[in-house]
């Protein structure tokens, strides 16, 4: 009997139908000679400080580094403090019942850094001795699923790729422990949340947010001339920009007067731009968040579930090429989609047998291939699943397209000394732009000249002006993070170093992967240190505090944070031993977690105030809460109600006069807004309390707020 683990219950449920494994069993599936069972994603994770018997938040004990790191089952947040996750716990023993009842293992979580982490983890915990091998597949269909268990890998080829996964997993541990409980030590109180890809990813956000902020416009003119030649209505612009309006206006009356520019020189070249290559993931996420507004977890999870449906390869990818043996399969893909009426025209648009091969790269290829249709046609997909899976099968009908080739033109012409120019493009071969139709996607197409009809020109033609006016234009403010250029900038972090050899070295290397990228994202999202506006990312003030507090910190360092994560591809791929990496982070988190002690930071007065309940603890006052320190008494208070956050003068009120002053533009569930006082009962419990002026407006508003 062979024991499967997955990594989720729909794959394993796939793989259990192409194995004809029938008979169900509480956690777990088997007949055919397998036990089919999976993990839930992460069942296992490196233990805290407690389960080391070492306090929280005492300075005496950093850094805190664990000899060797201790697992522990998965755990869920309470109130007073973490608990197992009872599902984690059951699926844990199920899995043990398989492996007892089982001579070897195959392994079929993710094939990936973290999918392999997630087995080896349930391995160690469990304490299993027992031999394993690799399914390692990019595609769920039934047919990719029987060639994996065809060519099923020794398990030991994949112990660096697990190597570098749990580097990754106690390098973060390491900074995120440390940092974390060592900035809220110098906080006096207040917690702070650091890590050592979210905090440079912090700082990204919040240098171009004050960049912004700080950026001063400038205002300067330009002149632009009305001609027409052969029929045809055009303008030209000048070269030149001048600060002073009087002096533009003085020029534009003295070249209207002069009433002719000459042509000084014509410049054609033709631009031959390449088709794209497939999607990566984080390529996908970007195009979809700037054409679709979706963020980069949504992609991720779209994509997963059109994975799952086998309606697509594998999307955590960090490739846009296939392997050359993949190649033959791709017509076949091409002629899937041209059952679908969407895909049917763009097809036709392609040359069979004369595919436009450049995305085939044996040498580029890393875990996976780029993401591809599969030969299954979907339907009945939701709304945001039909777009991205139009994304992909688009990309992949342009891929294999010819180049689309321009014609570019730029005439300069010449009135008195004064320069104009003359930009334009003509389309001589649509190429992959045809199979949406789309010549001006890309924004840096109309920059670089914009596609229009312009007579023929020649050196010395004379050009009639027939009206000259000034522009009025501003220099622009550096543009605040989209999620699609954030990704952009996480993954080319290695190019903001200054030095010429890394960058060389780290030209190509990010902060994060394809993978974790989008969970950063949300990460400071769920922390309150960064904030979704219309389009853009934008630091909160308490994201702004934490950046000010590290910006000049090791933690913060972008740049090494990039050579980290080329530290752990060389892990992969048996450059680098494990052991001489976390060497270095663990003398990084030595300088870091002193750095961070250092700290002078100045926060809010806090007041010295009693528990209302119990009449004998000092409250703790946080950023988020007021309570009392007594487990017994536990009295609790949130303090952002109904969107407005309680200031400390409010708290004082509140706990010594059993009432805040007036409370502004709270906000109920209904979305209207209103004004109440806070008011503290004998029962310890926080109750509105209405002006009479207004209390017909606010009978809905459910009055209890704190059950404490």
């Amino acid at each position: 009997m062979k024991a499967i683990i997955a990594e989720k219950p729909s794959v394993a449920r796939e793989i259990a139908k192409v194995l004809h494994v029938q008979n169900r069993k509480d956690g777990y599936l088997h007949g055919n000679g397998y036990c089919v069972t999976w993990a839930l994603g992460h069942l296992i994770e490196l233990g805290m400080p407690q389960d080391y018997g070492i306090p929280n938040f005492d300075p005496a004990v950093l850094p805190i580094v664990p000899s060797p790191f201790r697992l522990i089952p998965r755990t869920q947040k309470k109130t007073k403090g973490s608990l197992p996750d009872p599902l984690a716990v059951k699926q844990l023993k199920v899995i043990r019942e398989v492996l007892d009842q089982c001579d070897s293992i195959i392994v079929a979580t993710d094939a990936g850094r973290e999918g392999e982490l997630i087995f080896r983890y349930i391995y160690q915990y469990l304490e299993c001795a027992k031999p394993f091998e690799r399914l390692w597949i990019s595609s769920l269909t039934e047919k990719a699923i029987s060639e994996g268990f065809r060519n099923l890998q020794a398990g030991n080829n994949y112990n660096s790729l697990y190597q570098a996964a749990k580097a990754r997993s106690e390098a973060d541990w390491l900074v995120g422990i440390n940092a974390s409980q060592a900035l809220t030590i110098a906080g006096g109180g207040e917690t702070y949340s650091l890590g050592r890809v979210q905090t440079p990813t912090l700082a990204l956000i919040c240098q171009r947010f004050q960049d912004n902020q700080q950026f001063k416009k400038q205002k300067f003119y330009q002149i632009q001339l009305k001609h027409r030649k052969d029929y045809l209505d055009f303008t030209s612009l000048s070269i030149e920009q001048w600060q002073d309006q009087k002096q533009a206006e003085k020029i534009r009356a003295s070249i209207e007067r002069e009433g002719r520019a000459v042509v000084e020189d014509v410049q054609n070249k033709t631009v031959t731009e390449a088709a794209p290559l497939l999607y990566d993931l984080t390529a996908l996420q970007k195009d979809a968040n700037r054409k679709l507004g979706m963020t980069a977890d949504e992609v991720l999870k779209i994509a997963q579930s059109l994975y799952e449906k086998q309606f697509i390869t594998y999307p955590r990818t960090g490739s846009p090429y296939i392997p050359e043996d993949l190649w033959p399969e791709i017509p076949e893909l091409v002629r899937v989609l041209k059952n679908d009426p969407q895909f049917t025209q763009p097809v036709n648009h392609l040359r069979f047998g004369n595919f436009n091969k450049r995305i085939v790269n044996d040498v580029k290829v890393t875990d996976h291939h780029g993401i591809l249709n599969t030969h299954k046609l979907p339907s009945a997909l939701s709304a945001s699943e039909k777009s991205i899976y139009h994304l992909i099968a688009f990309r992949l009908l342009e891929s294999l397209s010819e180049p689309c080739i321009r014609e570019v033109s730029l005439t300069l012409l010449k009135v008195h000394h004064y320069g104009f120019q003359i930009k334009g493009a003509t389309i001589r071969s649509k190429g992959w732009r045809s199979i949406r139709g789309l010549l001006s996607d890309d924004p840096s197409l109309s920059e670089e000249a914009p596609i229009n009809e312009l007579p023929a020109f020649n050196t010395g033609d004379v050009l009639k002006i027939s009206h000259a006016e000034i522009l009025q234009k501003s220099t622009q403010a550096p543009k605040l993070y989209t999620e699609a250029d954030l990704l952009s900038a996480m993954e080319h972090a290695g190019n903001l170093t200054t030095g010429k050899d890394q960058k060389q070295i780290l030209q190509n290397i990010g902060i994060g992967t394809p993978a974790t990228r989008a969970a950063i994202i949300e990460t400071l999202i769920r922390r309150s240190y960064i904030t979704r506006k219309n389009k853009s990312l934008q630091p909160t003030d308490k994201g702004l505090n934490v950046y000010n507090l590290t910006k000049d910190q090791l933690i913060s360092n972008v740049q090494m944070t990039a050579d980290w994560e080329l530290a752990l591809q060389r892990i992969e791929q048996n450059e680098l031993a494990p052991d001489e990496f976390l060497q270095h982070i663990q003398k990084y988190t030595t300088e870091i977690t002193q750095e961070l002690l250092s700290l002078k930071i100045h926060g809010e007065e806090i007041p010295s105030l009693t528990c209302p309940k119990c009449k004998a603890q000092p409250l703790i006052i946080t950023d988020k809460i007021i309570k009392c320190p007594d487990e017994h008494c536990n009295w609790i208070q949130f303090r952002t109600i109904c969107g407005v956050k309680l200031s400390l003068s409010d708290i004082t009120a509140l706990i010594t006069t059993s009432q805040t002053p007036l409370i502004k533009n709270m906000k109920a569930k209904s979305g209207k807004k209103f004004n109440a006082t806070l008011v503290l009962t004998e029962q310890h419990k926080t109750v509105f309390e209405f002006p009479q002026t207004e209390l017909y407006k606010y009978h809905k508003i459910n009055s209890e707020i704190n059950h404490h």
